[in-house]
């Protein structure tokens, strides 16, 4: 079943001589439950693509729907309840609240959406992100890679329609790295969670079901990565 899907999506910056089409006219189809990793040089569109796809950015023209869903087709304060509900986003560099513990971080959306904390849920998570030790840690008690598991957590905890990742291993050591995308991948197949990851490394992105480039703001076509090969 469909989850996501753009129709003609373009986003345009800047005017006469000065203009850079940074994406131009994706269309692309995402199955629930799907990983898909979006592939593509730096400057190529792919974080405008996902900002456009989270509901972070307004495109130029162009739709995208989440669920059936035509996200911009909603008022600002409409828009902003359905991202924290149902969007989960990851960045590079975390993010985290630095006066907020493990568990006040991973909790955070939930607190500012007014809703009940599940906290059954908030222990599973911990364990399956190896973070139940550490929960009333800071994170600047953290490593790099405990700090992006808190940020997968958190982006977790409202159950989202989709999960969106923006090169989740780019701020990490190898090791560090290939542990975050087990621990996406497992994720993806424990809680059934549709995901989409920018990233730059290849290596990385074979390991989704499908892999789409984007070069010069188009994407280019997709192709199965290791996990449907």
């Amino acid at each position: 079943m469909e989850i996501l899907r753009t129709e003609h999506l373009c986003k345009v910056y800047g005017q006469g001589e000065n203009q850079i089409l940074a994406v131009d006219d994706a269309s692309i189809s995402v199955a629930q439950g799907e990983f898909v990793a979006v592939v593509g040089s730096s400057g190529s569109g792919k974080s405008t693509l996902m900002h456009m796809l989270g509901g972070v950015d307004r495109p130029t023209s162009g739709r995208v729907l989440i669920e059936d869903k035509d996200i911009f087709q909603m008022k600002e304060d409409q828009l902003a309840i359905f991202r924290r509900r149902q969007v989960g986003l990851i960045y590079q560099f975390y993010n985290l609240i630095p006066v907020l513990d493990v568990e006040e971080n991973m909790t955070l959306p939930c607190e500012l959406d007014g809703r009940k904390v599940d906290r059954e849920y908030v222990r599973e998570l911990a364990v399956t992100l190896g973070l139940n030790k550490y929960m009333r840690h800071l994170p600047n008690q953290l490593s790099g890679g405990q700090q992006q598991r808190v940020a997968i957590g958190r982006a977790l905890i409202t159950r989202p329609a989709i999960l969106l990742a923006d090169e989740p291993t780019g701020n990490l050591d190898t090791r560090s790295g290939n542990e975050i995308m087990e621990l996406m991948k497992l994720s993806n197949q424990r809680y059934k969670q549709t995901i989409i990851m920018i990233t730059h490394n290849l290596e990385l992105a074979k390991q989704a079901d499908r892999v789409l480039t984007i070069e010069d703001g188009h994407v280019q076509g997709s192709r199965k990565g290791a996990a449907e090969s």
